[in-house]
């Protein structure tokens, strides 16, 4: 599921006392202001005036904060035209590199991309795709005037709450922005391999609930110091609903990700270091007499690769990875996408009935 083709996730929705809290909490400050001064309960005038006025200045510093970011940022992103699709990318660098997602671009190498400045249609063409981020790379042929590049910020510090503006094309509308907060940090969710979708499985997302559309995909998640923090990618879908969009919940590729596919892209050609932890095995999902998912099978090792060393053949059956129970291929890769090469863990696995457990140091993908 993506902004542009949106993908199956179930994201559980949580509710708690909070209204109830937020009355007590009132009620105990109005208990505590009435006891105070004249001792009948009504504030000062001078208070209730400086209360009054304080709430319409709130609101005019963050509209102008909102129209601050939007002028500063909205230049650095476009709108990409891949044969009969579209989609947004972001300005990574002063010479026309543009980042963007992989299912974005999907076999084309060459594109038109629209900026917020200029209505002419400029020629690009592909660097590099890596679906396995669903994150790719074009550059301009011509850098026009103007154009400047995003600053992206630093992953580690966005938190929830945090308020966002999600900017890109969203069904062909271009430089539109839409506002949300931070919902959640460090989800990991898997798209779908149909309909365009390269069926990655992206740990670490931004989960938020500013509007994600098709088209937004590749555009910016933008915090209001004008840092770009995540690439739009996903927008959930609710199975309750005929897969219709679920109103909410997005989920943008974070920043320090992007950073590292897309510098690699621009330095080397295409990526060299993924950071993806793997067991180096080529596998597929079995089921069990009722056709239920049952485990991983192993087709094939690779050479000297995590699951060689730790003795798996192929036959055997991946049945746990470390606490996580394994039934599909997808909670492979979703278990994976949560660790990093160099990592020990146990496999558990079984052969000819009997389970195993071996330890096991992953490799990268």
């Amino acid at each position: 599921m993506d902004a542009s083709r949106a993908r199956r996730t179930r994201v559980p929705r949580l509710l708690g006392p909070v209204a109830a809290l937020a009355c007590s909490l009132l009620l105990v400050a109005g208990c505590s202001d009435a006891g105070a001064g004249t001792g009948t309960g009504s504030r000062s005038e001078p208070e209730a005036g400086t209360a009054r006025a304080a709430a319409p200045l709130a609101a005019n510093d963050l509209q102008a904060d909102y129209e601050r970011v939007i002028k500063d940022v909205l230049p650095s992103v476009v709108q990409i035209q891949a044969g009969d699709s579209l989609g947004s990318g972001v300005v990574y660098d002063d010479k026309g590199h543009v980042v963007t997602n992989a299912h974005v671009v999907g076999d084309n190498r060459s594109f038109r991309v629209t900026t917020a400045r200029n209505e002419d249609a400029l020629a690009a063409e592909l660097v590099s795709s890596y679906p396995e981020q669903d994150l790719a790379v074009i550059r301009l042929r011509k850098v026009p005037d103007g154009m400047r590049a995003a600053r992206f910020g630093d992953s580690a510090k966005v938190e929830v709450g945090q308020i966002v503006l999600a900017m890109g094309s969203p069904l062909g509308l271009s430089s539109s922005v839409t506002q949300g907060i931070v919902s959640a940090t460090g989800r990991t969710v898997t798209e779908g391999s149909g309909g365009g979708g390269t069926g990655a499985t992206i740990g670490n997302m931004v989960q938020t609930s500013a509007a994600i559309n098709p088209g937004n995909s590749g555009g910016a998640l933008v915090n209001l110091d004008g840092q770009v923090i995540g690439i739009p990618t996903l927008a959930a879908t609710d199975p309750g609903m005929s897969e219709s969009a679920a109103p909410g919940i997005g989920f943008a590729i974070p920043a320090s990700m992007v950073k590292t596919v897309a510098g690699q892209i621009v330095e080397n050609g295409r990526v060299t270091d993924s950071g993806r932890a793997a067991l180096d095995i080529t596998a597929r999902t079995v089921v069990d007499d009722g056709y239920r998912p049952a485990g991983v099978a192993v087709v094939e090792v690779g050479d000297g690769g995590a699951a060689d060393e730790a003795g798996l053949r192929p036959g055997d059956v991946v049945v746990r990875l470390g606490d996580t129970d394994i039934t599909t291929i997808t909670a492979l890769a979703e278990a994976l996408a949560s660790m990093e090469p160099g990592d020990r863990t146990k496999v558990t696995y079984t052969r000819g009935g009997d389970e195993r457990t071996a330890e096991v140091t992953l490799g990268e993908q």
